[in-house]
């Protein structure tokens, strides 16, 4: 798999992100076939970079309880 040039996407932080700094998760929308995400604590550290499709699965998982965020 080839690297994706990260810098100088476009992130949002995740709605269950708390307002004041803790459990921040953020991710990009910037590209078709893949999500990333990474730690908007450490937004130079590593992001992981996973599937739309395996992306979108985590995400209604999470919204219909099935996984508790």
């Amino acid at each position: 798999m080839r690297s994706l040039d990260l810098s100088a996407t476009t992130w949002r932080k995740s709605s269950y992100s708390n307002q004041d700094g803790g459990a921040c998760v953020e991710v990009c929308d910037d590209f078709v076939a893949v999500v990333p995400v990474r730690d908007s604590k450490v937004p130079e550290g590593p992001a992981l970079v996973v599937g739309a499709g395996g992306w979108s699965s985590l995400v209604s998982a999470v919204k219909s309880g099935t996984l508790r965020a």
